[in-house]
């Protein structure tokens, strides 16, 4: 990996919004605190939505200024330990997916195209039930997911502007799969690079919408939610469209951005 891609790591680790609410408290103080009361159900609806998309890009973009906490460096160290050996491990991953056809069938039902039905069809499927039933939890949950959605999507196309990554599917099958940074070319509008996954970024980035939101009432929603967030990552990898650093990333920031900027929880 080169030493400009290990820098673009880092500050895309620093994109992260690792419990930005919760490293505003004071550290100097030992004495136990009592735990502070839940907060309240954020409010959005369609009026609403484009102010909130603000204010979440607002707090995403200067997050950076939050790393003087432990707690939010240690997690974006974490993350950018985790992603640098994935990154060392990309090129043995991306060739074996690059030259195999064991996953053809796979690759023809989850799709590219496939899952972005999928991703549309979720919150749509949330909003029509609570037009039905007039259930302004299940609208809300629409909401908050195509506001979770947009935020993520800003900031990978942004990233994958500056990054440029090359796809595995654009290098030859026996190519050189370890110099692919700032190599792309496209669309500034569709992101030009690899990394993050758009597709999984914004899997994610509903998936926690609905576990953080459903998963107190029913304890498998969760894990379908996540299962499937799985299944749209791996299908990434399998269609040869990313690496596993690429999903790993994508993964990392749509929990992120869904939990502590939309939802605003700890």
């Amino acid at each position: 990996m080169s030493r400009a891609a290990f820098v673009f790591l880092v500050l895309a680790a620093a994109a992260l919004p690792w419990q930005l609410r919760a490293q505003d408290a004071p550290t100097g103080d030992s004495t136990a605190q009592p735990a502070p009361a839940a907060a309240p159900e954020r409010d959005v609806s369609w009026k609403e939505l484009p102010g909130n998309i603000l204010s979440d890009q607002k707090n995403i973009w200067l997050f950076p200024a939050h790393l003087r906490h432990r707690s939010a460096l240690i997690g974006a160290l974490a993350v950018v330990g985790a992603t640098a050996a994935l990154v060392a491990l990309d090129p043995k991953e991306g060739a074996y997916f690059r030259n195999t056809t064991a996953f053809n069938g796979f690759n023809r039902v989850v799709s590219g195209n496939n899952t972005s039905i999928g991703m549309v069809v979720a919150p749509l499927s949330f909003y029509a039930v609570g037009l039905i039933r007039k259930d302004e939890k299940s609208k809300k949950t629409a909401l908050l997911a195509a506001e979770a959605v947009v935020d993520a999507e800003i900031l990978t196309t942004a990233m994958k502007d500056i990054d440029r990554r090359m796809r595995p599917a654009a290098i030859a099958p026996h190519g050189n799969y370890s110099d692919t940074w700032f190599e792309s070319g496209g669309s500034f509008l569709r992101g030009q690079g690899s990394f993050p996954s758009g597709h999984t970024i914004a899997a994610a980035a509903i998936a926690t919408v609905i576990a953080r939101r459903y998963g107190h009432e029913h304890r498998w929603v969760p894990y379908v939610a996540y299962g499937l967030t799985a299944v749209v990552g791996f299908s990434r990898m399998s269609l040869s469209a990313h690496f596993l650093s690429d999903v790993f990333m994508g993964g990392a920031l749509g929990y992120s951005i869904s939990r502590f900027v939309v939802l605003r929880q700890q």
